[in-house]
């Protein structure tokens, strides 16, 4: 399933320069053994990350944040788009950004 995340993550436009790559690739992987953790992005999920990379909560946020502002404004738009099923009109939010990968890694 990793191979699958790093392809949907390389796609978009993200770079895994990006300390957030690997985050979100953690991530996601923690949702599709979990579901639960997309109801508790902030208080669960990014808590589980940040201590498996022995960093802080407010990092994994930050670095998150960071790839999608770089998927939105310079990767790839609109596939991001076609995987949402919903119109995006703005930057999707750190959470909406994983619900949105997540539903579309389950669809695989």
């Amino acid at each position: 399933m990793t191979k699958n995340i790093t392809n949907l993550l390389l796609t978009l436009g993200i770079r895994s320069t990006y300390l957030g790559f690997r985050y979100l690739t953690y991530a996601l992987v923690l949702c599709l053994d979990n579901e639960e953790y997309l109801t508790s992005v902030y208080k669960t999920l990014y808590v589980d990350v940040a201590e498996h990379f022995q960093t802080k909560p407010a990092n994994v946020e930050h670095c998150v944040r960071t790839v999608i502002s770089n998927c939105w404004h310079r990767g790839n738009r609109e596939f991001l788009i076609s995987i949402a099923r919903y119109p995006l009109k703005e930057k999707p939010t750190n959470s909406e950004f994983i619900d949105i990968l997540y539903h579309y890694l389950i669809s695989l």
